[in-house]
């Protein structure tokens, strides 16, 4: 029997890194995607000699055209794929004032364009064969937009809703795609930037992946990492129903922006 294999986006360090070691633990051969050759090629001899894993690597840029195709082309290939996982994304943190285009520009070629480009390649195989997880990252940002990370907290709110719409579809077949939305985590994101968080709230890499993990061997396709009590979710969605009800039911404008 042919073991199965992972392929991971971000992978040379952070999140995807721990993604990679957790699931060569588990068994997966890997196909390691990142711009960093070096970096990945010796995360990919470390696994290989750890775990006795066929390890694959992909130097690619996920915010070019030429970087983008040569993932998806591996995923249309891949036999034995049935699972990927999308870790690469980029913050282009900065008020609206100052903050770089080209770092915006990057953020939504990365973070939106490649993770869904990814995703609907692995959907469709994944759907056509009726088997196969999605795992996309998003963060709890989603859920809190503030001043200073406009962009990034618009991209994890889409991540959140594509991969919950998406879901949708793969699950009609046995297939899904799980969001996981961690609150701030320790990793070489921020850079030599001040991370606009308490440390309180960070949690290490490692117990994000393996508690991102273990929801998803349990069929929890939004997970929140830190989220105590599941009915504050439940709760959450029971509301956001309720609105959309409130929002569909009529044409008619709301009779407070009715003039006399």
């Amino acid at each position: 029997m042919n073991k199965q294999t992972a392929l991971i986006t971000g992978a040379s360090s952070g999140i995807g890194a721990v993604y990679a070691d957790r699931l060569a633990a588990r068994g997966y051969n890997l196909i390691l995607v990142a711009r960093r050759a070096e970096r990945l090629q010796k995360l990919a001899d470390e696994l290989a000699q750890k775990y006795g894993a066929n390890v694959q690597v992909c130097a690619a840029d996920l915010a070019q055209e030429n970087g983008q195709a040569a993932v998806a082309e591996i995923i249309e290939n891949t036999s034995d794929l049935t699972l990927l996982v999308n870790c690469a994304g980029l913050g282009a943190l900065g008020f609206a004032a100052n903050v770089a285009w080209a770092d915006v520009d990057g953020l939504i070629k990365v973070n939106v364009q490649a993770l869904t480009r990814l995703s609907l390649t692995a959907a469709k195989r994944f759907i056509a064969e009726k088997r196969g997880n999605i795992v996309n990252i998003g963060s709890i940002i989603a859920q809190m937009p503030v001043a200073g990370a406009s962009a990034y907290s618009a991209s994890k709110a889409y991540v959140l809703n594509f991969t919950r719409a998406l879901h949708a579809e793969l699950a009609e077949v046995g297939a899904g795609a799980q969001a996981v939305m961690p609150s701030p985590v320790k990793s070489e994101f921020f850079g030599d930037k001040a991370a606009p968080f308490p440390e309180a709230l960070f949690m290490t890499a490692e117990t994000l992946v393996d508690t991102a993990l273990a929801a998803l061997d349990q069929q929890e396709w939004v997970c929140y990492p830190n989220l105590q009590d599941i009915a504050d979710w439940q709760q959450l969605e029971a509301a956001r129903g309720k609105f959309v009800q409130g929002v569909t039911q009529t044409g008619k404008p709301a009779d407070r922006y009715q003039t006399k």
